[in-house]
């Protein structure tokens, strides 16, 4: 059975156990959560039985990041993807999706699976096209489902499917400013147009529902309509694609299945919450999977930075997992370097997400690392840091001699200027005589 199959069951899974002790969550919390769909649990049978360490997504925990690596037609191979993994896992991903789209992709899926300890994530439908040498009009709908269960059976956790861009949506887009800026969208409607017939993934769903269930792959009901641009945020096209796949939910877990809803890439700052209160509302609370959001369209290069702010947002008001951004987005295929850009942009905006809810504990890591600085511990402020590396190596900068790892300041104050130093002067001070100052003040 499905871990949602075995939680209306109400049987705790070992897998139930494992997240419940990492979050700091009761076990009956997690069940009751994966028995309504409010939470998933991506974990394929195949995975399980190699390197994947369970993990959920939902607001009942932690709030998620997703880093995204993979090749394209042009440039990457597999040791530099297996690279961008060990770097994403590193920094802190919870998930990872392989959007390799060139290459051997089978032989890359291959072994980041086999290299993962977090779940992995696909869009079944790129391997697709490169099987039709781009030729998607090709395509039918038993080479899809074929697709979706040979990478199933590879141990993927969760698929990207874009069931919900509907043939009567696509008028919708047609006066955007950006059009139609998924691919896995963009390559359906090509599609339907093309055959003048409905999507395949939307007429064949249970049958995807089957395969899915068989391995336990979460359904991740892809946003196919997305805004790319501020100018095309929370239109009419975009909610009417969310109104499907809230319906789609529904039918996926009366098929045995878990399933998540992808959200919106460009929002500004003022209609986040709206959209995360709409797919709430839509899709009877599964967990919400954005993509940032970014909330202005004008750093390119920075994009990292735009998406962060949105998503720290988003997760405050109840994003469930926040897909990073990393500077290359728009521009090209991210390396090594911009993964732990995105990375670490992300779990600081997860974090800022889990403080602002309050969850329990969430702030203990700042408290912590705030009485390091205000006491001068250099060496534990690195150790609390999300990068210590470079956090040390920013100091070192210009103090590297280890006299000051426990000097009481640093090369932006000097030894004069220390505010801190200066406070803690100032607490020294004989209560007294403090009590006098006062005193005098206020004559």
């Amino acid at each position: 059975m499905t871990q949602i199959e075995l939680a209306r069951k109400e049987i705790v899974s070992d897998e139930m156990q494992f997240i419940a002790a990492r979050e700091g969550v009761d076990s009956q919390k997690i069940l009751e959560a994966v028995a309504a769909g409010h939470l998933v649990i991506p974990a394929n049978v195949n995975h399980l039985k190699k390197t994947l360490e369970p993990m959920a997504i939902g607001v009942a925990v932690r709030c998620k990041i997703n880093a995204n690596i993979g090749n394209s037609a042009v440039t990457s191979h597999v040791e530099e993807e297996i690279e961008k993994l060990h770097h994403a896992v590193h920094y802190g991903a919870d998930t990872v999706m392989d959007l390799s789209t060139g290459g051997d992709i089978d032989k890359i899926r291959t072994a980041i699976i086999d290299a993962s300890p977090v779940p992995i994530g696909t869009v079944p439908i790129y391997q697709l096209v490169q099987n039709l040498d781009g030729q998607i009009e090709d395509m039918t709908p038993q080479m899809f489902l074929d697709m979706a269960e040979h990478q199933a059976k590879q141990g993927v956790d969760y698929f990207t499917l874009h069931a919900g861009v509907l043939l009567e949506h696509l008028p919708l887009t047609v006066n955007r400013v950006t059009g139609i800026v998924s691919r896995g969208g963009a390559l359906m409607g090509q599609w339907m147009i093309a055959h003048r017939e409905q999507n395949p993934i939307y007429t064949h769903f249970d049958e995807f529902c089957e395969i899915m269930r068989q391995y336990d792959v979460t359904w991740s009901l892809g946003d196919g309509l997305r805004p790319g641009s501020l100018a095309d945020a929370s239109d009419d096209a975009q909610f009417a694609e969310l109104k499907t796949i809230g319906e789609l939910v529904l039918r996926a877990r009366a098929n045995g299945c878990q399933a998540m809803v992808e959200g919106p890439g460009h929002i500004p700052l003022d209609e986040i919450q709206m959209n995360v209160e709409k797919q709430i509302e839509l899709c009877d609370r599964a967990p919400f999977y954005t993509l940032g959001p970014l909330v202005t369209d004008i750093a390119p290069g920075y994009d990292h930075i735009t998406s962060a702010i949105g998503a720290a947002m988003i997760g405050w008001h109840g994003a469930s997992m926040l897909c990073y951004v990393t500077p290359k987005e728009h521009l090209g295929l991210p390396n090594a370097e911009d993964v732990k850009q995105g990375v670490i942009a992300y779990k600081i905006a997860a974090h800022a997400a889990d403080v602002a809810r309050h969850r329990k504990g969430a702030r203990d890591r700042d408290d912590a690392l705030s009485h390091a600085r205000y006491t001068f511990d250099w060496k534990q402020q690195f150790a609390l840091s999300l990068d210590p590396e470079t956090a040390r190596s920013m100091h070192d900068e210009t103090l590297p001699q280890d006299v000051f790892k426990s000097a009481e300041f640093c090369s932006m104050c000097g030894p004069r200027f220390c505010s801190m130093r200066i406070s803690e002067d100032l607490r020294k001070m004989d209560p007294v005589a403090i009590s006098e100052l006062v005193d005098a003040a206020k004559v």
